[in-house]
């Protein structure tokens, strides 16, 4: 065959190809938009329907009620013993007993720690031999000067020299004293640092003593939530003490159980804010005859504070924009206008209004997604009590 006709052939046929996959192509295409159309008109047929299903959703309406609630306002917390202690050896010398175990309960008095004495016991009774000695010396001088042997300068230099002796006795009696290291108050041994056989040196930590009758919890306060509290005082004379008259305080322990025991309704203020945090330390005290609290403890103090007569309304019922909280209200002539309302406690489910609603008033409930304002429509009153009964803060 000739070199013209094939190329001629060849083509032709690619021509062919190329056009039979661009059929292909756009038949898909042509689908597509096909689909978007249809997808399109099945969407505004929905929307149709849904705004009817909005026009004939159900309305239930409620009134605002007035119920005594407990605000509880949490804080974290450090547990502190009223006094804890370091217990160091004051003298050096070999550690030849220790009397106690760790976590034992020991009284005032009680001896933990006995040093090796008997260098100090020589000390000792060196110190009163010297004492003895100078006694001597000072009674003979005084005897001479009465017969004008000697002058009454030599006898104020033994007089001196007895109080110097004397002083000697003083402080080798301490330093024997030391020996037996004893608990300065009733109290829990923390852990014990040196062993039986230990050669121990001045200063030389030997344990930790905690009194646990009272305990310190510790709490920050901000500095708005401060003011806040100085207002509710029961007596303002009294800046350094807090009397909460309206509240009481619990400790809440690190397993979610509460101590048993309260500190009443009074608080220590410390001295100053701390300007890295903004907070104020303050400070509760709780008794602990049982000695469950230990120290170096952590929890939650609970502030609360009882509200007689609060205004409520389930948070369901609320809508917000723009950081504002709205409901729907229900007019006599049964139109509906949004309204602001003010809250000023948050609780589980419900706020505490501050202003926005009276108790006469009548607000959407249910259904606050399908109505908008200006719109006239008939609402199913539920009573308060039956709105809150299954929400976790309800009616009494």
């Amino acid at each position: 065959m000739p070199t013209e006709s094939i190329s001629k052939t060849i083509f032709c046929a690619g021509f062919s190809a190329i056009f039979a996959l661009t059929g292909c192509l756009e038949k898909p295409h042509e689908a597509t938009k096909h689909g978007e159309h249809g997808e399109h008109e099945g969407t505004a047929e929905h929307g149709k329907s849904g705004g009817h299903g909005e026009e004939a959703a159900k309305l239930v309406a409620t009134s605002p009620k007035t119920m005594d609630v407990v605000l509880t306002q949490p804080y974290v917390c450090q547990i502190h013993a009223r006094r804890h202690i370091e217990l160091r050896a004051l003298v050096e010398g070999y550690l030849e007993k220790v009397e106690i175990r760790e976590g034992q309960t020991v009284k005032e008095g009680d001896i933990l720690f006995k040093i090796f004495p008997p260098l100090y016991e020589a000390r000792l009774a060196s110190a009163k031999a010297e004492v003895l000695r100078a006694q001597v010396e000072y009674d003979n001088t005084k005897k001479l000067l009465e017969k004008a042997v000697v002058s009454e300068q030599e006898l104020r230099l033994k007089q001196a020299e007895l109080a110097k002796a004397e002083a000697e006795l003083k402080l080798a009696d301490a330093e024997f004293n030391f020996t037996r290291v004893k608990a300065p108050f009733d109290g829990i041994i923390d852990r014990t640092y040196q062993q039986q056989g230990s050669l121990v040196k001045e200063e030389d930590l030997l344990t930790t003593l905690s009194d646990t009758q009272v305990m310190w919890v510790y709490f920050n306060v901000p500095e708005a939530r401060y003011f806040e509290f100085k207002n509710r005082q029961a007596k303002t004379s009294d800046y350094s003490r807090l009397e909460l008259k309206d509240s009481t305080i619990e400790l809440k322990l690190a397993d979610g159980t509460k101590f048993q025991h309260s500190p009443g309704n009074t608080v220590t203020i410390e001295g100053q804010f701390n300007n890295e945090t903004g907070n104020i330390p303050f400070r509760a005290d709780f008794p602990n005859p049982e000695g469950l609290l230990r120290h170096g403890q952590t929890g939650t103090i609970l502030v609360n504070r009882a509200i007689k007569n609060a205004i409520v309304i389930p948070q369901r019922a609320t809508f917000e924009i723009l950081d504002n909280q709205y409901v729907w209200v229900i007019g006599e002539d049964h139109v509906i206008r949004q309204r602001p309302i003010e809250v000023e406690h948050e609780l589980e489910d419900v706020f505490v209004l501050k202003s926005g609603l009276k108790l006469e008033d009548k607000f959407i409930l249910e259904g606050i997604r399908h109505v908008h304002d200006g719109q006239k429509a008939e609402a199913e009153f539920l009573p308060m009590e039956e709105a809150l009964k299954h929400q976790k803060f309800h009616a009494e």
